[in-house]
């Protein structure tokens, strides 16, 4: 088999898991629900059928197994905890393989020893309510003649004997075979006479479907393997395979190197960048003698360029967007793994899987939403003796939730544990020398909180296998701005603690305003910009140790952006240039050397020595090659 066939497999088998995971979830809560039964059963089956395309032979007797299981419980009883603890088991072992298959190319060592132990347990949960699942596991094999007028019609004949219960399954079986590339010849038949229309069962399926195809046998096999358990293939003597041509009916999808879409998106930032040169070239032509014209057309060409620029930069952007769900579901099997080791029972919840975002959001918050999982777990929820002695239910719940907010996406880790009692932040923070007992004192509840993001802060009393190696929520928080966002904590002493990841969704254009202050450009973000207005230095007053000038109605503070970025004090002026900003949902005015231009920028967040830059929220290129930061204004005046 090829190597995209492969990573079709264990990319469509990573979503088959987590669908499963999701499933059994919500079996373990409502054991009767019977869309989920079902919903679990289609992805164990689906998840079966694609191992026989490669020698996977451990993982399709245990799916077998698994799937024998899901037959009985939809058929003759209601799951109990052994039922869905054993199934969890051989999803988790799933997962795990797909994840060996993914470095390695094949399964582990210990596959085929571990394929068997859970087998065995799956049976012998079928065989206590009399069932035998080793009657289906060990017929003997099928053989098949394809009838003789199909020797001249194709390469390749098909026979596929459709289970009874195809249909709960979520399989079409004339729908299957109709999508059978080089289709030629075609039979359906009853695989049982009809009988009466008295006794006639509407769902279940009684066909028998034969058919030839002229395409070659591994095109046939990957059309089919969702239901490979259900047919035989048999080679025919006549005919040659040939290439169909793709109808319109054809799927109308392509599979790309994420690299060529990451080199495309920097494409489009460069184009950006070039751009905007066309303003300094515009500008410097108005005054040559005679250029009006020339610039006059300049500036045409630049507004659609500045157009079709954007529409690019937005259509890459969403090239770029990936679901959260696989990522999410890949959290089901480690929280049940981190719960274990600590002896505890933690569900998680997940919702907000079918939210899109950059790829590059995506492949960096696995580490960081696994820590936020691991310390929720560890240090969040309580052990079962305090929980009943709290009042509160045997099972801890931890939710993992994503929603959009505007251009931005919201990430929740919420749990139901003990929350974070500031004074213990405060206590361990003087113990450890991070701050004096006064300092600390003048801490209030939220600064407390804030202080966990402390590099080598840990409230951990001792090392285990999960945590108190003194590696914090400093990662976590390092690891929202390296992707452009930031990382807060809320938390209520006993009720539980939520950890909050605002990131953006895609890579967007940020209109920027380019400002001076001394010798050096900033650029600040025209969405957070009110106004621009001068003011004449008889009209800014002292209040306490800061500025003020009124504008209308209202009494504005006023900032020198200069020092708040550390350049020299300005001179006083007659006349200030104010930008007002919204800072906190604040009119804040900040006074600056001079308001330069306006432009689309693409930011970037700052990387190496300068990643967590406090007040920087990212940077980007002028067109003259200068790097030009983009400031944080909120950062900057808390």
């Amino acid at each position: 088999m090829t190597d995209d066939l492969m990573a079709q497999f264990l990319s469509e088998g990573r979503e088959l898991v987590a669908g499963a995971e999701r499933d059994l979830a919500t079996l373990a809560r409502r054991p009767d629900d019977a869309k989920a039964l079902d919903s679990c059963f289609r992805a164990i089956h689906t998840l079966k059928g694609s191992t026989g395309l490669f020698d996977l032979v451990p993982m399709g007797v245990m799916l077998h197994a698994a799937e024998d299981l899901l037959s009985l419980l939809r058929a003759e009883r209601t799951g109990v905890a052994a039922d869905f603890e054993a199934l969890f088991s051989v999803v988790d072992h799933v997962d795990r393989w797909l994840d060996a298959l993914d470095r390695t190319g094949h399964l582990p060592a210990d596959a085929q020893q571990i394929g068997d132990v859970e087998r065995r347990r799956l049976r012998e949960l079928v065989a206590s309510v009399g069932a035998s699942a080793e009657a289906a596991s060990s017929a003997a094999p099928r053989t098949w003649h394809p009838p003789a007028d199909f020797e001249t019609k194709g390469t390749v004949a098909v026979r596929y004997t459709a289970r009874a219960d195809s249909y709960f399954s979520g399989d079409d079986p004339v729908s299957i075979i109709a999508g059978l590339p080089g289709l030629s010849a075609l039979r359906i038949m009853p695989r049982e006479p009809w009988g009466s229309l008295d006794g006639y069962d509407p769902y279940a399926c009684n066909l028998v479907l034969e058919a030839a195809s002229t395409a070659g046998r591994p095109e046939i096999e990957a059309a089919l393997r969702f239901v490979s358990d259900q047919i035989e293939l048999a080679d025919l003597t006549g005919g040659e395979p040939v290439t169909r041509p793709r109808g319109d009916g054809a799927r109308k999808t392509l599979r790309i190197d994420a690299e060529r879409v990451d080199r495309l998106a920097d494409l489009a930032d460069e184009l950006v960048i070039a751009k905007n040169g066309l303003a300094d070239l515009a500008a410097h032509a108005e005054r040559l003698p005679g250029g009006q014209a020339v610039s006059q057309a300049l500036r045409g060409r630049q507004a659609q360029l500045d157009r079709l620029v954007n529409d690019l930069h937005a259509t890459v952007g969403k090239v770029r967007l990936v679901a959260l769900g696989p990522l999410f579901g890949r959290f089901h099997r480690l929280t049940r793994e981190i719960a274990n080791a600590l002896h505890k029972t933690v569900l998680l919840e997940v919702s907000g899987g079918e939210v899109e975002v950059d790829k590059a959001i995506v492949d960096g918050l696995f580490e960081p939403l696994l820590h936020v999982l691991r310390n929720a777990i560890d240090h969040g929820v309580e052990t079962a003796q305090d929980r009943a002695r709290l009042g509160k239910p045997p099972v801890a719940v931890v939710r993992l939730s994503a929603v959009t907010a505007s251009d931005q996406v919201v990430i929740e880790v919420r749990d139901d544990g003990a929350g974070i009692d500031p004074a213990i932040i405060r206590a361990l923070a003087v113990r450890r020398g991070l701050l004096t007992p006064e300092a600390a004192e003048a801490l209030d509840d939220r600064a407390s909180i804030d202080l966990i993001f402390t590099p080598g802060f840990s409230t951990a009393a001792e090392v285990s296998a999960v945590s108190g190696r003194g590696v914090g929520m400093d990662v976590v928080r390092e690891a929202a701005v390296k992707l452009g966002g930031k990382v807060v904590v809320d938390s209520q002493r006993g009720q539980g603690s939520i950890v909050k990841f605002v990131l953006p969704v895609s890579m967007v254009l940020t209109k920027v305003m380019i400002v001076t202050c001394g010798a050096e450009r900033y650029g600040l973000a025209l969405g957070t910009v009110v106004e621009t207005v001068r003011v004449s230095a008889d009209s800014i007053a002292s209040i306490r140790a800061g500025k003020a000038f009124q504008l209308r109605d209202d009494v504005i503070p006023l900032l020198a952006l200069g020092s708040l970025v550390g350049a020299a004090e300005p001179q006083r002026r007659p006349i200030e240039r104010v930008v007002v900003a919204r800072v906190q949902g604040e009119q804040v005015g900040f006074a600056v050397d001079a308001i330069v231009d306006r432009m689309d920028a693409a930011v970037r967040p700052m990387t190496g020595l300068l990643a967590g830059a406090p007040g920087v929220m990212g940077t980007t290129l002028l067109a003259d090659g200068a790097v030009l930061m983009i400031l944080d204004l909120a950062e900057l005046v808390l």
